[in-house]
């Protein structure tokens, strides 16, 4: 399967947990989001990324070219509570 299905399938699933009033808040939110001009100016496949600081699971402040002159570099982001 891939990663396009896998997200697919992932949305359809979350999808079914939402009420309809909640989903049309989303769809309002995203199509803003996209009007917005959000996706053009966002990095394509090839781009380099510029350099930032994040703070990790530890609360640290890394620089993201510091992690990238160790190897490849992942960047995660996630929300809520576990």
């Amino acid at each position: 399967m891939s990663l396009k299905e896998k997200l697919d399938k992932i949305k359809a699933n979350s999808a079914a947990k939402f009420s309809e009033e909640t989903k049309v808040v989303m769809q309002h939110a995203t199509e803003e989001l996209r009007r917005s001009g959000i996706v053009e100016r966002g990095l394509k496949i090839g781009d380099t990324s510029p350099n930032f600081t994040l703070r990790n699971v530890e609360g640290e402040e890394v620089q993201a070219q510091t992690l990238l002159a160790q190897g490849p570099l992942v960047v995660s982001f996630y929300r809520g509570v576990w």
